[in-house]
């Protein structure tokens, strides 16, 4: 019921519209989602042609140097403001146009900042989405969706039940795409998307879903 599209160069930007264009040709009306990687200017330019983008705080507005060092209280509001400014024209735009966004961390690509004062952790994950839902809020922005992805099933149900406890707690009642990214191939990559897929579903947790498989995404359909 929706067709997500990986989004990493201006090229591929650039390509949405013929993409719009043969869907409509074919009669196919399913939403469009683009998937950015690292460049906010790509961002831009989607924006303008699908129905949903999904950003990746951890790489959207950060350069990731694997650097560890300590953050000053001053520094990490710096780098905030930092992140409110970059962030802040997408976010005007997609409410201009009425399209919706995925706030989607990843386990493996949080920014050097909030590993070095969350660590590799759910709670990084977590807070590293909310940075970015805070600033959608300040421009009375809710049209969101929100993802924890990581390849090992016990931290995807550990960061989605956390997310779910923290976000009743802030009185926030965003929609949650669940998923265990690059679950594998074969069994393993079956046997993983169910664990971390199913047992969250049977806890009510979690309103989209994708299977993420290390094969031909033909192969993430019927699974």
């Amino acid at each position: 019921e929706i067709v997500r599209v990986t989004v990493p160069k201006k090229a591929d930007a650039d390509n949405l519209p013929n993409i719009r264009h043969a869907m409509k040709a074919l009669g196919i009306a399913v939403p469009l989602v683009a998937d950015i990687h690292f460049t906010p200017a790509v961002a831009m330019k989607a924006v303008e042609h699908v129905e949903k983008i999904r950003v990746n705080p951890g790489n959207f507005a950060d350069e990731k140097r694997f650097v560890v060092r300590e953050y000053a209280q001053a520094e990490y509001d710096a780098e905030l403001a930092r992140l409110h400014e970059v962030f802040s024209p997408l976010v005007r735009r997609a409410k201009e146009l009425g399209v919706a966004m995925r706030i989607g961390s990843n386990h493996g690509s949080l920014s050097d900042r909030i590993m070095n004062r969350y660590g590799d952790s759910p709670e990084g994950m977590i807070e590293s989405a909310l940075e970015f839902v805070r600033i959608c809020e300040d421009w009375g922005y809710h049209d969101l969706v929100l993802s924890m992805k990581a390849s090992n099933p016990a931290v995807v149900l550990d960061v989605y039940r956390l997310l779910a406890r923290r976000m009743s707690a802030l009185g926030m009642d965003y929609p949650l795409h669940i998923g265990v990214t690059e679950a594998g191939d074969g069994e393993d990559g079956r046997i993983k998307s169910a664990l971390g897929i199913g047992v969250l579903l049977e806890e009510g947790i979690g309103d989209t879903v994708r299977v993420s498989l290390t094969e031909d995404p033909v192969a993430e359909v019927p699974v």
